[in-house]
């Protein structure tokens, strides 16, 4: 199956068994023991309660952990590849990217690197400004 083509309009991801059953069933739940509790106060309202918030926050911590990890890798991912590709004034730069610049430029291709990453070290851009002036763009299917 062949993938879309990406661009800053679709770029993100959208996992549905996070984003459309584990958050809004853990947020139900939340809800739901809430309500119980106030309707029936008890110790074992309040115990469903902490067990609830619980679980949603663990959802949230193992995603976020992932993408921590993957930020991480894209970081060297992008910088081994920053040493093959810009040329020598440029390379010796690449330590003053921040982690969020160098996820973004991962989507720039091999010829536009150099000239993004120039103007990326001269105006301290952020993601969106970086992924905004990619004209070329390069996927990345692999994101969590």
């Amino acid at each position: 199956m062949a993938q879309k083509e990406q661009s800053f309009a679709n770029h993100t991801r959208l996992d549905p068994l996070f984003h459309r059953f584990l958050i809004p069933v853990g947020a139900l739940m939340v809800i739901a023991t809430i309500v119980q509790l106030i309707r029936f106060p008890d110790w074992w309202g309040v115990v469903r309660i902490v067990a609830a918030v619980w679980a949603l926050l663990l959802t949230f911590k193992v995603r976020l952990y992932a993408l921590r990890l993957q930020d991480r890798i894209i970081r060297l991912e992008e910088r081994l590849r920053l040493a093959q590709v810009l040329p020598e004034p440029l390379r010796g730069r690449s330590g003053e990217f921040s982690e969020a610049q160098l996820v973004a430029l991962r989507f720039a291709s091999d010829a536009e690197l150099p000239s993004l990453c120039e103007r990326t070290l001269a105006g301290n851009w952020d993601q969106k400004e970086i992924k905004k002036s990619i004209h070329t763009w390069r996927p990345d299917h692999w994101r969590v």
